[in-house]
């Protein structure tokens, strides 16, 4: 039996991201260099994800048309799905030589999977709504307190830059009264 997982906004070979800085100034992501921060999220992908298992790519696996970063994408197990973000710029061919698909959105167990987190007035539809783009930050309800219908899946939101499984994913929106 395979599992599923799901990540977002890798942005491998992408450097400038080492310079991006938290609302508090702390580093967004603390690597030695692009390539500490590309080997590291490929180890931790494989270190959970098996070769039969899914994933689910949600967006900004690179910057722009970065093919040398796409060749990363073929060192990484798993069947993998993109959900296009919107720095994934390069042709649909130069994707599919590494996705099995490309879409814009999917809807899978009740949850809508995206890159950007859709409008509230929007997410009543599904559970909720699965997401990447923010990095750190979080979808805010009208008290200005995290709104649990987004559950964001960037890698600086996941354990330790490790994808998460469907599973674990269900669990915490279990906990927070978005399933049964």
């Amino acid at each position: 039996m395979s599992n599923i997982f799901l990540c977002s906004d890798h942005h491998f070979h992408h450097s400038n991201i080492l310079t991006f800085k938290r609302n508090d100034g702390n580093p967004l992501r603390v690597f030695e260099d692009v390539n500490h921060m590309n080997e590291y999220m490929v180890m931790q992908h494989n270190r959970v994800v098996r070769p039969n298992d899914k994933v689910y790519f949600l967006g900004d696996v690179t910057m722009g048309k970065n093919t040398k970063a796409l060749e990363i994408i073929g060192r990484m197990n798993g069947e993998k799905v993109l959900i296009k973000g919107n720095h994934d710029l390069a042709s649909a061919n130069m994707y599919l030589a590494h996705f099995k698909d490309i879409r814009g959105t999917y809807q899978l167990d009740g949850m809508l999977l995206s890159h950007i987190p859709v409008h509230s007035g929007s997410v009543s539809r599904w559970c909720c709504n699965v997401h990447g783009h923010l990095h750190y930050n979080v979808v805010e309800n009208e008290h200005g307190h995290p709104d649990s219908r987004y559950q964001s899946v960037c890698m600086e939101q996941l354990d330790n830059y490790t994808p998460i499984s469907l599973e674990q994913l269900k669990a915490r929106i279990k906990n927070l009264g978005l399933i049964k």
